[in-house]
């Protein structure tokens, strides 16, 4: 699970580096010379806008952060998509093979079964068997060492759906800065030329509208995948703490059976 994780961040932060990249590389190839871009504004009188490149370069310096946020959300739901899965966190088949070993109070064979299939349940209930000792069982020893464990385990994944939310509330904040920015430009521009140079003027309320439109596209699905991937989430964590409930209790009944 580890190797997967890592693989899967080193590919996000090469996504954003190779996107950055790729903008700046473009944004610098553009011809730069004012007859350049006259002839490139007559050649498409009638397309009603521009493409997702000029959108970028009119949004100004508060695009580069908000294509960082945009990058790293797409990472971060392909990561939860292939993480968050009751696959990954619950395993009914080794649970049903621990039961019974656990019922005969066979210890060091259900230690073995969890340390071949490691897994959030095999973990937790790994964690709690190191908590048994011959010669003073403890169940409530065992009990809170699979809580302990439980929330160690649980706690970590949840990370990845945290960052969500962040990029969700920060989003937003970029395109605001953005808007500021565009704004501040564009009184600027009619306090030393007056409203005699309407493009200038439109050119910066532009920058301010773009980069706040940017920002709430970036938000949107990154709060909805939130709270998606954040329900599915508990629904796994009930069933795992279910699993290893069970497991504890055919222990307690296995102890009874043996008189202990």
């Amino acid at each position: 699970m580890q190797s997967i994780r890592k693989t899967i961040l080193l590919l996000t932060l090469g996504l954003t580096l190779f996107a950055g990249a790729s903008s700046v590389w473009a944004q610098d190839a553009e011809p730069t010379d004012a007859a350049a871009e006259e002839a490139a504004a007559e050649t498409t009188p009638g397309d009603g806008g521009m493409n997702v490149l000029g959108m970028f370069k009119a949004g100004g310096l508060a695009m580069y952060p908000l294509l960082f946020l945009s990058t790293s959300a797409f990472g971060l739901v392909i990561y939860n998509f292939m993480m968050i899965r009751e696959k990954v966190f619950l395993r009914p088949d080794l649970v049903e093979q621990i039961k019974p070993v656990m019922g005969n109070l066979q210890f060091d064979k259900a230690r073995q079964i969890c340390d071949e299939n490691p897994s959030v349940v095999t973990n937790i209930i790994y964690s709690g068997l190191d908590r048994v000792d011959p010669d003073n069982f403890d169940p409530e020893a065992i009990k809170e060492a699979m809580e302990e464990s439980s929330t160690e385990e649980l706690a970590g994944p949840f990370v990845m759906i945290n960052y969500l939310s962040l990029i969700a509330t920060l989003s937003p904040m970029v395109g605001l800065l953005g808007t500021v920015s565009g704004m501040v430009k564009a009184f600027k521009s009619i306090e030393q030329q007056g409203m005699g140079n309407p493009q200038g003027l439109a050119s910066n309320i532009s920058e301010a509208l773009i980069t706040t439109a940017s920002g709430l596209i970036v938000a949107i699905p990154a709060m909805f995948f939130f709270f998606f991937f954040k329900n599915k989430y508990g629904k796994i964590a009930s069933s795992v703490s279910k699993l290893v409930g069970d497991v504890f209790f055919e222990m307690l009944r296995g102890l009874r059976r043996h008189g202990q």
